[in-house]
This record gives structure tokens, sequence and C-alpha cells, in this order.
């Protein structure tokens, strides 16, 4: 009988794989240095894994495609407080990989007690990729009015200027950074083992509950409810808020991180380097002020007024306008670097060449529903509508998407550069959605401050003679 374990990617990669090691299961190419994503077992041949980005474990477990999988209590109670009746039992708290999520303040306001937050006028703005528990956060704190930011990460980056608090995981023990004052704990979370309901009733998962029960530090899981525990407060910090008239540019951070900055430098706008606060670095243009955020948060964050420009990709533009069309968010330049293609992908094992090759296994039956993953939901959901495959049911990804095909999805709608890693999984390309390229955006609405205004568009004929030149 195979039994499915769902394991995780990231910071809980290394010590998973140490508790794995613990437990005598003789794991092979899962470690910070293999590009597998699926491990084997050289005790257990029967037992089939694959590893996920650690948000991925707990939906893929909740949905029955794995028996059992490791991940944080964090993203598990995220999924239970969005859906509090999925199929998930928690097994075991394997007692490391701790962390806590922090509900957070700017250090402007850290003399502000929970009172304040409960009695302030105005809509307070939570900022967090936790956005179910933040909004549990902000019900059982009773706030009055409240409005959740869901970001793919960087939370922290975001008060005072684009948020009032942040909901923010930190390991336990490592301290705030300079920008942020705690506010409240939410959640102290650790690896937990996991099983899908279904499984744990009627399966026999002995065989590999008895090597995950072995390991000296697993202890019985004790889950409670949120928490609402006041924090101590340091208000040694001054506020980093900058005038309302300064440009606020949105930098991508990740993988467009160097390039964007190579870009600026060719521009002539320098960026600084190791700055106080890495999350707002200065620059030398006398007016503007700069945020390092996640690349796939910058259209929604221009629509909702939280930056005047920002650097992202022409692919998370075009998937959010795909959610919004009526989104006030444009672009403006298209600025050449960090160039990909986006594709539809299948497994090589599935006999299609192209969608209207998927449309007809479907008219035949020899699929009774298509399984859509992707990164860029909006942008697949649009794709499968455009071409008529239904029944289809999306699928949505936080990375490492290539890892769902063939066993837990048909179709992969995904960005490539080279092909390389599509390779080395045995994918292939059905089709080409289009190209994309790195881009400024900006709000279709002209500023009324004509300071502003002419730093604006200062910027953005800078841009375009780098542009140019190049």
């Amino acid at each position: 009988m195979q039994l499915k374990l769902a394991l995780p990617k990231g910071n809980l990669l290394s010590p998973t794989s140490a508790f794995l090691q613990r437990t005598g299961l003789e794991l092979s190419c899962y470690d910070g240095q293999s590009r597998s994503y699926r491990p084997r077992c050289d005790k257990l041949p029967e037992l089939f894994l694959k590893v996920f980005h650690e948000k991925d474990v707990p939906i893929q477990v909740a949905v029955g495609n794995y028996d059992l999988g490791i991940c944080g209590r964090d993203w598990v109670e995220e999924l239970l407080a969005k859906y509090p009746s999925s199929a998930l039992v928690k097994v075991l708290d394997l007692n490391y990989g701790k962390t806590a999520l922090y509900v957070a303040c700017s250090k402007s306001d850290s003399s502000r007690s929970i009172d304040y937050w409960q009695t302030k006028p105005g809509t307070i703005r939570i900022a967090t990729e936790y956005p179910s528990l933040a909004e549990s956060f902000a019900l059982s704190l009773r706030l009055r009015r409240f409005s959740i930011f869901p970001l793919w990460g960087a939370a922290e980056a975001y008060p005072p200027e684009n948020a009032d608090l942040a909901l923010i995981s930190l390991p336990t023990g490592n301290p705030f950074n300079q920008t942020l004052s705690p506010v409240s704990m939410v959640l102290s979370s650790s690896a937990l083992l996991i099983a899908h309901r279904t499984s744990w009733d009627s399966r026999d998962l002995s065989p590999l509950l008895r090597c995950l029960h072995s390991a000296s530090d697993a202890k019985e899981i004790t889950i409670g409810n949120i928490e609402g525990q006041k924090e101590g407060v340091d208000e040694s910090l001054p506020s980093p808020l900058r005038p309302d008239s300064a440009v606020r540019l949105g930098l991508p951070d990740g993988h467009l991180q160097g390039p964007a900055l190579e870009f600026l430098g060719r521009a002539g706008i320098t960026i600084q380097n190791n700055p106080p606060d890495p999350r707002r670095p200065g620059t030398n243009i006398e007016g503007i002020s700069t945020k390092m955020v996640r690349p796939q948060d910058m259209p929604l964050q221009v629509a909702n007024g939280n930056f005047d420009l920002a650097v992202t990709g022409e692919d998370w533009l075009l998937n959010h306008l795909c959610r919004f069309p009526s989104s006030p968010v444009k672009q403006i330049l298209r600025l050449g670097f960090g160039k990909v293609r986006v594709v539809a992908v299948v497994s090589k094992q599935l006999p299609v060449d192209s969608p209207q090759d998927l449309r007809e296994l479907l008219r035949k039956g020899h699929l009774s529903r298509l399984r859509v993953a992707s990164e860029y939901t909006d942008i697949a959901d649009k794709y499968a509508r455009d071409n008529h495959l239904s029944p289809y049911r999306l699928i949505p990804t936080w990375g490492a998407s290539e890892v769902f095909l063939p066993e837990d999805a048909d179709l992969l709608i995904e960005n490539v550069q080279t092909g390389r890693t599509l390779a080395e999984h045995n994918l292939k390309v059905i089709d080409t959605l289009f190209e994309s390229s790195s881009c400024l955006i900006g709000s279709t609405h002209t500023p009324h401050d004509s300071y502003k205004l002419e730093r604006m568009n200062s910027f953005i004929h800078t841009l375009q003679q780098a542009i140019d030149k190049s």
C-alpha cells in the first residue's frame, strides 16, 4: 500500500531533513543542496514523497492528495481560519522550526496600547501573508473598522506609510527589526505532522507513524486559540515617515532586485548600499522615497494608493488586471530586463501538444476534470475559460509549481526563462500565452500635488532616457 507524505522546502527544509534522519527513514535527495522535488526513502520503498512550498502542504493534505504532511503550524492555522471544516488532523508537534506570529506596529506607534487600537477612529489597515489569521485577530480584538492587505511577503515593510499594523512571522528568539515594535503575539508555531482525515480514519499509517513518533523531541500537539498578549515596546527610534509630497517608489525584492538596481544605476539613480533599514534604502534623487516589497504585490499597492510608481513584471500586472479589470493601475514604461515567457505546460506523459488536444481529452472523457495549477491564478482562470477547458479546477500555488505535475495537476501556467527546469522535470510547453518584461507602473489618476507630479515626470523621463540608450 502506497503512502504519500508532503515535505516542506524553504526554512523548514534543513530541520525537517535532520528530523527525518533521526527517525531512521534514510531519505535521499532531501537536503539544501538537492534540486529534486521527489526524495526517495530506502527504508520504506512504498512511501511516495514530494517537496512543496510550505504554504502548499496543508492544502495538498486537506484536499486528499497526500496522506500526511509536515509544515509549520502557522500555515495550518491560516487554512483552518478560512476553512474550519477542512479535512485536516493535527497529529504531532515535531518541536522544531519554532516561530511566533506577531501583530506589530511602527516604532512611532510603539507607545500605543491595545485599548488605543480598539478605540482608534477610522479604518485600521493590516498587512500580512496570513489574511485569515489577521481577520481572526481583528475580530477577537473587536476592532471597530479594519481592512486586510493580503501579501505575498515582506509585510514588515508596510507600516507606517502603507499600513497601521503588520502580522508577521519571526523565528523564536530573533529580535524585531529597527522599524517595528510588537503589539501582540498571535500564535506560537513549530513544525507539525498533519494528516488527511480520511487517510487517518481508514488507512494503516502505522509503518510511517512509528518512525516519525520515534524521534525523541516529537510530542503530542496542544493547539490553542489565538492569544492576545501585550509585549514590551521600544520607543527609541524615530518615525521613518516621509513628507507627503515625496514620490513613493516601490522596488522589487527577490530575483528582480539585482537587475532593477543595475538598471537604475545605468540611469544614474543610485540606491543606497547596506542602508540601516534594508526595506527603505535611500536614493540620490531628491523627493523620492523607496521601499522594497514583493513584485507580486506592486499592482495592488499602486491601486490602493500606497505607491505612486513601482517596478514589477508585466506578468503580475496582467494577473492583477485579469482579476480587477477596472483597477486604476497602468503600465508606464517597459523596462526590458527580467524577461520571461508565460506558458502552458503539461507532463511529457500526457499525450497532448496543444490546448485543443486537452479539450479533446476532456470531451472524450479521458480526463473527468482538468486540474490547473499556477501562481498566476487569474491568468490561469482566464486561459482555461478562453480555451473552453471545462470542467476545470484551479490550484493556487506559492512557488515550485513544476512539482505539481503530473500527480497533483494536469496543466501548469508558469513562467520560463531557459526551459531548463521544465526539461529537468520531464515537462513540455504546449502553448505560449505572452512574453513578459519588467515594467514601471503607476496610477491612472494624476496626483494633485504639483511638486509630486513634477518629480514623477522627471523620474519617468530619466528612465526613458536609459531605455533609449540601451
